[in-house]
């Protein structure tokens, strides 16, 4: 390794040694017999060196300048003494550099070095650069492949702990930043929308709820090697998942949903409402009722007046519709609960083959029946429908299996199934963003075959993804590295922010 250039005319010339190095290389027969990717791939490598130089020389010159401060405190302690040349690495993302500084030290304390607080120095080896690439990177694909990606990118070769650990730093103030940001106001014709959902994902023993570990632990495995299907239920703990977005009023009727039996589909149907500025957040470590609060946390910062609608969209789950309603109430906002009406339309097909057979074309006519009465607020009614027919057909049983199981829920439901009010309002029906968000976020990235998750690993990706969903990963990352720097330098240092 080069050692450091001086102050100076020469502070850089271990650089200009680089470039040169490379220039006669071209200039030279070797490359002259190369096809222009072979010179792409050559350069890659080689440039990359020349810029690992740069940067060593850069901290040399800096090192060179460090003037020795006076009466500096450092976590607390006075120091009064203060060495020259104390070295450590730094891992950058051309390479491994090494920065030199003045110590200042006090017997039975710990070094202090102002020049890290100057150059906002990670505590690990690794640099802030490849810190980010190692975020970027995993949240894409498993971490096998952001070790290869790191390698081919920068040519460092890091361990796939390495990168765990570089994660799971990247991930610390994912939460701080955005209980700090304040979005601009959307104005009042803007609807709020909230939203929840859930995915499991596959633990390892020690990152299982209590309950979950316990039926996992009495579970008897049919193969050594795998699990079999079914199994995997005592082996996951539930990610949450809650969004909220904006969206203006689109009106529309029954008819622009389902098409009435014996109809033509309208041609003009309207459109429901588009998603604007959507927002996730999701946590394998937080319960309902604290994501929940999370996203009313952020509709707050988005009104924080309460001047806008605010509607939540839920897939039924009981525990989501408690936590949004008790966050309602102690906040004081009013919240209208809508049931994803897909699921509504699940239930009623379930209905529908205890009284058809399967693929009877009469089934389908009968279903559009019932969604359409239940679109325009007779949920109840239908419910009472179902069971009445069940019981005047003399079904019994496994028979109206089905259909005792959709009356349940229409019955249960009711009260956030009020579709009648939700289009003549033009809220969205459907929680296909969440659904989605869900998919994308959790499934895609963590139902990798083999998998086994850990706690803290799993619940920084899953900040990661989401805030990367969002498109907040540039703004983040200038705020996390203001972060870190509060956190490792200003606040042993006491220096000004």
């Amino acid at each position: 390794m080069p050692g450091y250039a001086p102050a100076g005319p020469e502070a850089f010339t271990s650089s200009r040694e680089g470039f040169e190095e490379i220039a006669g290389w071209l200039a030279g027969g070797e490359a002259a017999g190369l096809e222009h990717g072979e010179l792409e791939d050559e350069i890659e490598v080689r440039g990359r060196e020349v810029l690992r130089r740069m940067l060593q020389d850069h901290l040399a010159l800096r090192a060179s300048r460090e003037e020795r401060r006076r009466g500096v405190v450092a976590d607390g302690v006075p120091r009064t003494r203060a060495e020259k040349g104390h070295e450590r690495p730094l891992t950058s993302v051309f390479g491994q550099v090494r920065v030199s500084r003045l110590a200042y030290r006090a017997p039975g304390t710990r070094n202090a070095y102002l020049l890290d607080a100057e150059l906002n120095l990670p505590e690990e080896k690794q640099s802030h650069g490849l810190r980010k690439r190692a975020a970027a990177e995993a949240v894409r694909g498993s971490y096998d492949d952001a070790v290869a990606a790191i390698g081919r990118q920068t040519g460092v070769r890091l361990g796939r702990r390495q990168v765990q650990e570089l994660v799971l730093r990247a991930a610390a103030d994912v939460d701080a930043f955005y209980a700090a940001r304040r979005p601009a106001p959307a104005g009042k014709k803007k609807a709020l929308a909230l939203t929840a959902d859930a995915k499991g994902i596959v633990m390892r023993p020690g990152s299982l709820r209590p309950a979950t570990a316990k039926a996992a632990a009495g579970a008897e495995r049919k193969l050594a090697t795998r699990l079999s299907p079914g199994e995997k239920r005592n082996r996951k703990r539930m990610a949450e998942i809650a969004g909220v977005y904006d969206f203006i009023p689109a009106p529309r009727t029954a008819a622009d949903i389902i098409t009435p039996p014996g109809q033509q589909r309208k041609q003009d149907r309207e459109p429901g409402p588009e998603a604007e500025g959507k927002w996730l957040t999701a946590s394998v470590t937080d319960d309902i009722p604290v994501v929940i609060a999370a996203a009313f946390d952020e509709a707050g910062r988005r009104d924080p007046g309460h001047e806008r609608t605010w509607v939540a969209l839920v897939d039924g789950n009981n525990t989501q519709i408690e936590a949004i309603e008790a966050q309602a109430s102690e906040r004081g906002i009013e919240v209208t609960i809508v049931i994803d009406f897909i699921h509504v339309v699940e239930y009623v097909w379930k209905a529908a083959w205890s009284f058809f057979p399967p693929g009877d074309p009469d089934a389908e006519d009968w279903v559009a029946g019932r969604l359409l009465k239940i679109l325009d607020g007779q949920a109840a009614q239908v419910a009472a429908g179902i069971r009445r027919r069940a019981t005047t057909y003399g079904y019994l049983g496994s028979e109206r299996a089905g259909a005792d199981t959709c009356a349940d829920y229409l019955t249960a439901k009711a009260p956030y199934l009020d579709y009648a009010t939700a289009l003549a309002s033009g809220w969205p029906i459907a929680t296909g963003i969440i659904e989605g968000a869900c998919r994308h976020i959790i499934k895609d990235r963590f139902d990798i075959t083999g998998a086994r998750w850990a706690l803290d690993g799993a619940e920084a990706l899953l900040k990661l993804r989401a805030l990367t969903a969002n498109g907040d990963f540039e703004d983040y990352w200038k705020d996390h590295l203001r972060r870190e720097r509060e956190r490792i330098h200003q606040s042993r240092y006491g220096l000004a922010a």
